[in-house]
């Protein structure tokens, strides 16, 4: 009778917690600016730029229209020339990363058009500074939303993760493709889908549990 081999199990969970933390980092380092980009450059913005922030979109909505699995084989030649290989769990960082910059900016951009336009327009009449209006009144009021959305991004970095998993990547995608159908290993697929709906609750929680907490309205 088949059995779950445990230590595989707990090494593809930390190889999926290393992609999907490492890859969402990057994701919020660099969506969240791209956020403000987009959102300051629209007509009537921080610093309106209409061709820049047609560009900006064209790009973001290009990539966002990709389904992963394509992504990740384009990008291959890009993976080896950054980290050397494209197999293994530094090398789907590259297109996790890349998958989520997009999808967090547009979830950034939304957010952030939520903030009152009141309160930037009376920063702004008492002599605030662009940055000023960024730093003390768009970013602190979108927090909540940010948070969440960002929650939302993680999850869907799982679920990629778990999909690179199918060519090469670690992780409980490997373990359950490898094992569980390759091998016909039906208690390692059930426990890989239970540790994946576990984690997904749980980074879940833990997101809408700090949304909350940072909600002052």
């Amino acid at each position: 009778m088949p059995s779950i081999p445990y230590d595989r199990l707990l090494i593809a969970l930390w190889e999926t917690g290393i992609m999907t933390a490492v890859s969402g980092l990057i994701s919020f380092v660099i969506g969240l600016p791209l956020g403000l980009v987009l959102i300051g450059t629209t007509p009537g913005g921080l610093w309106t730029n209409v061709p820049l922030n047609r560009v900006l979109g064209a790009i973001v909505n290009a990539f966002r229209s990709l389904p992963f699995i394509i992504l990740l084989v384009a990008l291959i030649p890009l993976t080896r020339a950054l980290v050397g290989t494209s197999i293994g769990t530094a090398a789907a960082i590259v297109p996790l990363s890349i998958a989520a910059i997009p999808y967090y900016a547009r979830v950034a951009e939304v957010s952030l058009r939520e903030v009152d336009r009141g309160l930037i327009e009376a920063v702004r009449a008492m002599g605030g500074s662009t940055l000023t209006v960024v730093r003390e009144v768009l970013v602190p009021e979108a927090l909540p939303g940010l948070i969440s959305g960002f929650t939302v991004t993680l999850v869907l970095l799982i679920g990629a993760s778990a999909m690179a998993g199918a060519v090469g990547a670690g992780g409980l995608g490997d373990l359950a493709i490898r094992y569980g159908y390759q091998r016909f290993d039906t208690p390692v697929m059930i426990a890989v889908i239970v540790v994946l709906i576990g984690l997904v609750a749980l980074i879940q929680a833990l997101g809408d549990r700090l949304a909350r907490a940072l909600d002052h309205r």
